[in-house]
């Protein structure tokens, strides 16, 4: 069955696949829904019998039978697996998963998707393999599982790449639907202009591997850009580095990702804010303010043209800046320069670093005293979340 499509909306489109003996029709705006029930000509419309769908919490549905199944043969789903799903929506990729994998646990916050869901995989005789978890995968406590195959909803791809890499729960791989915009940034190298905080965060513990593009009219509705399939697969082993250390540190780094280094560093913002972490992390005060071992010229005091653009001061950075002698704070910022120099980073770019030459950096940072996390007082939480935050 065909419906053209009017130049007014509702625009109605084809049918939902997969949904044995029912048919159910999609509109975009005003709203987005399903009809249930085997009889389509009976000419009732209750309300009760139609599911709203809502791109505002990126419910888009992929109704491509062939992507489906590419997206689960690339997954490499082993028939003794427990996969876990995030955003089942109505089960096209669920039940998919199921007949291939040993269990599968499905993560949906709409307790009207649950319901359908559930139904959807009775009627297949599936249901003894399906656990449903009714919250919100960010605030849900993950079970053990082996894989993770989902069709992400845009709106929480960040915090939730990161609550699964440097979440505590192994896996072997993670295979993601995206947004297209999304994955090239997981995606970018050294020197890519998409290359950030969230790859260099994301390939410190896990490999990322592009599989396919996804057009935005396999979901319905249609959402406004294109998506992306790929797949991370956590590192056997990972860099020794703290975590906290390390995030603090790409977070200053990347806040101007295209400024040099020395740029970002002669700030006397910055230089103040590590001033503060080094009074408070140093068992050696000395060895946190004074260091002889490094070269440092004329322009280590902070009076550069680049650095009074984008020097910004609060007052009370003015405060505790004005209660340490100006000696302490020119030993200090020649310090952070001579670092810099030192490791030969002073005029290279975050962006066109690798992740290798970054822990380098951070590394000779650390042994000059000279820290970016807080260690005498961290902050109380675990590292998924605090990921989530920083990416």
């Amino acid at each position: 069955m065909h419906f053209s499509k009017p130049k007014s909306i509702p625009i109605y489109l084809s049918r939902l696949i997969f949904l044995k003996n029912s048919q159910r029709i999609l509109s975009t705006k005003p709203s987005h829904y399903y009809r249930k029930g085997n009889d389509i000509d009976d000419g009732k419309e209750n309300q009760q019998d139609h599911l709203y769908l809502y791109k505002s919490k990126g419910q888009h549905l992929l109704n491509n039978t062939r992507i489906l199944d590419a997206i689960v043969r690339k997954s490499n789903v082993r028939p003794t697996d427990t996969v876990l799903e995030i955003g089942p929506g109505t089960g096209n990729l669920t039940v998919k998963l199921l007949e291939a994998a040993n269990k599968v646990v499905a993560i949906e916050i709409d307790k009207r998707m649950v319901g359908i869901l559930h139904k959807r995989v009775s009627d297949k005789g599936l249901q003894n393999r399906l656990h449903v978890i009714c919250k919100d995968a960010m605030k849900a406590e993950f079970p053990q599982f082996d894989l993770v195959v989902a069709n992400i909803p845009y709106g929480i791809s960040s915090p939730l790449v990161a609550k699964l890499v440097y979440g505590g729960n192994p896996f072997r791989s993670a295979t993601l639907l995206l947004q297209k915009e999304f994955a090239r940034r997981l995606l970018a190298k050294p020197g890519d202009s998409e290359f950030n905080r969230l790859a260099v965060n994301v390939k410190l513990v896990a490999d990322v591997e592009f599989v396919m593009d996804v057009s935005k009219r396999e979901f319905l509705p249609c959402p406004k850009v294109d998506s992306s399939v790929v797949i991370i697969r956590p590192k056997a082993q990972v860099p020794d580095v703290n975590l906290d250390e390390w995030w603090a540190f790409t977070r200053t780094c990347f806040s101007k990702k295209n400024k040099t280094l020395g740029a970002t560093f002669k700030q006397k913002k910055k230089a103040i804010e590590l001033f503060k972490l080094a009074k408070t992390t140093s068992s050696d005060r000395e060895n946190a303010l004074i260091g002889n071992n490094y070269e440092c010229d004329d322009d280590c005091d902070g009076n550069n043209e680049e650095e009074e653009e984008v020097e910004e001061e609060s007052d009370g950075e003015d405060g505790f800046a004005s209660s340490c002698s100006d000696v302490e704070m020119t030993l200090f910022k020649e310090k952070i320069i001579g670092v810099l120099k030192t490791g030969g980073f002073e005029d290279k770019r975050p962006s066109k670093l690798s992740i290798e030459e970054l822990l380098h950096l951070l590394s000779l940072f650390n042994q000059a005293g000279i820290y970016f996390h807080d260690h005498v007082n961290p902050k109380d939480t675990d590292n998924a979340a605090f990921a989530a935050a920083t990416l």
